[in-house]
């Protein structure tokens, strides 16, 4: 693996490789928007593949499209945050690389339950640990629904993304759609209007077009769109 901003190759283990800003890592990535356990690399024979570990505000990229895990090739840019890494030398497979390793690809939503998911995992994406996710209530107050409408919305996205029944159903939604990096906080945004306050975080969900200004319970969104550039092969062993 290649690191864009210092040129320097590391190997990677012949099992796991740890990626990270944290002093116990394999692969130490000075950047801050890089967790201190970011994702893991797994080489499995000659198929080699990148795992986020969804404790990442700022999520995991293979060629610009955010993933949870993906079947690398040579030549794929893997993008931890912010921090840009080449891979080289893997051998060529006749395997699809667009397909998700033990989970499942986002479902299909609606821009109502893009707009649920955002408000339900807002806390959980705040600075603060350990924080449980929004409430039936806090989402209502917020989108300006009845909280009846959001339980009926929160029951459509337990069957989408396949959330059995039982104890913190919630918070296991949230971790699901983070650990897959659909949301993530957005930077503080500046408001110029009377009467509110000037700055404040909010979060996004990946892929949503961008809200206008002034719908309640709409903060600004970020639309990321997936990118292939070209790479050549670079180095003899999975580097």
């Amino acid at each position: 693996m290649r690191i864009e901003d210092s040129g320097l190759v590391v190997p990677l283990r012949p099992d796991v490789t740890t990626v990270g800003r944290g002093r116990g890592v394999d692969i130490r990535l000075d950047d801050p928007s890089v967790s201190r356990l970011h994702a893991e690399i797994v080489r499995r024979g000659p198929y080699v593949y990148v795992v986020d570990m969804g404790l990442s505000r700022n999520g995991t990229r293979v060629n610009g499209r955010p993933i949870a895990r993906r079947v690398l090739e040579d030549g794929d840019v893997v993008s931890f945050g912010t921090a840009r890494c080449r891979m080289g030398g893997i051998p060529r497979e006749e395997v699809d690389p667009d397909v998700e390793l033990r989970r499942a690809v986002a479902p299909e939503l609606t821009r109502r339950e893009v707009d649920v998911l955002t408000a339900l995992c807002r806390p959980a994406l705040s600075d603060e640990a350990f924080v449980a996710p929004a409430t039936a209530r806090d989402i209502a107050g917020e989108l300006v629904v009845t909280e009846a409408a959001v339980k009926q919305h929160l029951l459509r996205l337990y069957q989408k993304f396949r959330i059995p029944e039982g104890a913190n159903r919630r918070t296991r939604l949230a971790n699901e759609v983070i650990a897959m990096g659909l949301v993530r906080p957005l930077p503080p945004v500046h408001v110029p209007q009377q009467g509110r306050p000037m700055d404040g975080r909010t979060t996004g969900v990946r892929g949503a077009e961008p809200r206008r200004p002034g719908t309640p319970g709409h903060g600004p969104g970020h639309v990321t769109g997936p990118g292939r550039p070209a790479h050549s092969a670079a180095g003899r062993r999975a580097s």
